[in-house]
């Protein structure tokens, strides 16, 4: 009996130990399961700000050499070209662009739902929409000059600052805090701080047909921004490079509805290509490229990426004007660039969790 007794009490001695090491055993398992996804959640962040980072500089130094490229593309003070047929070259461009990336999908993950050029028409009638806006503003782009001269176009641009943030509060019902709104108006007032000019009277003294289109302008740029980004986000798996192709598909159209209203006479006599220069060619490259990039950043950032990225490449011209063309870096300069810097801070700080 007494040897039965300690047999069975051995026997239960056993049994808590393996339960005892089974427990610990499937702690340790899911502790290593945390661990994983932990580190792959954190991994996958790591490449989403990545991403989100290329994209940004990559924004960054294509608009930093826009106005320098348009300005160049002109002869005598005027262009020598047809702007309409630039344009179409643009959108013909970026659609091509993301054709060649659409082929190079296929042929390496293949054919799926989200990505094939198939789509329906509730899916593809919101388009037309910031196509049509993105005509009018990018037109405005070249007749403004006419009208402002650089420190002042630099100065009116950053309107768009203020109706994108307005904007994105009323269409996309998202709340920003108050100290992204502070951000806001820092970043206006030290943009425009960083392009005074105490050497001319006539930074400011802009005409009214020159603030008419501005305003409009920044409008335009602000609804089709936000409006675009709202399109692209609402289905998150669709690809990028799918919704880019209807875009420009449009912004093709209307482009060549441009060209026959406005430059039709020009084309038919003189040639699709008159005008044309190398610095014109690098001036379409880089305003599809920029395109593409600015879709990139309202796919994986938003569109307030976009604005900052703006502005930080007016001041970043303003650095590279030192070198190419003499630009004296003043103290409104130093000033206005500090400013800027606190106002990206005051973004990223103010950010809503």
């Amino acid at each position: 009996m007494e040897y039965r007794k300690i047999k069975d009490e051995d026997d239960h001695d056993v049994v808590d130990t393996d339960l005892e090491s089974l427990k610990g055993k499937s702690h340790t398992v899911a502790s290593s399961n945390i661990a994983m996804a932990t580190l792959g959640v954190g991994s996958s962040e790591r490449i989403n700000w990545k991403r989100k980072g290329v994209v940004t500089c990559a924004l960054t130094i294509l608009t930093s050499s826009q106005a320098i490229l348009i300005v160049w593309s002109k002869r005598a003070g005027k262009y020598e070209y047809s702007v309409t047929t630039a344009n179409f070259l643009v959108e013909t461009l970026k659609c091509a662009l993301s054709l060649l990336a659409l082929t190079r999908i296929w042929k390496n993950e293949g054919v799926t739902d989200d990505n094939r050029l198939s789509t329906t028409y509730d899916e593809v009638k919101v388009f037309p929409i910031p196509a049509a806006l993105y005509l009018f503003k990018n037109l405005l782009q070249y007749y403004i000059f006419a009208y402002v001269d650089a420190p002042g176009y630099q100065i009116l641009k950053n309107l768009n600052i203020i109706s994108t943030g307005v904007l994105y509060r009323i269409i996309l019902k998202r709340k920003l805090s108050e100290i992204q709104w502070a951000g806001f108006i820092l970043l206006c007032c030290g943009c425009t701080t960083a392009q005074l000019n105490s050497n001319s009277d006539r930074v400011l003294q802009t005409s009214l047909p020159g603030w008419t289109m501005a305003i409009v302008m920044a409008l335009l740029s602000g609804f089709a921004g936000v409006y675009t980004e709202a399109i692209i986000k609402k289905r998150p798996s669709r690809n990028i490079n799918v919704q880019n192709f209807w875009l420009y598909v449009f912004g093709m159209a209307f482009n060549a509805i441009a060209i026959v209203i406005q430059d039709f006479d020009a084309v038919a006599n003189k040639g699709f290509f008159h005008g044309y220069s190398f610095i014109t060619a690098l001036m379409i490259l880089n305003h599809a490229l920029s395109g593409i990039a600015v879709s990139m950043v309202m796919k994986y950032a938003d569109n307030i990426v976009k604005v900052y990225s703006t502005s930080v490449a007016m001041l970043l011209t303003a650095v590279v004007s030192v070198f190419l063309f003499n630009f004296h870096l003043s103290l409104a300069f130093f000033l206005g660039s500090t400013v800027v810097s606190v106002s990206v801070y005051l973004h990223s700080a103010g950010k809503l969790r």
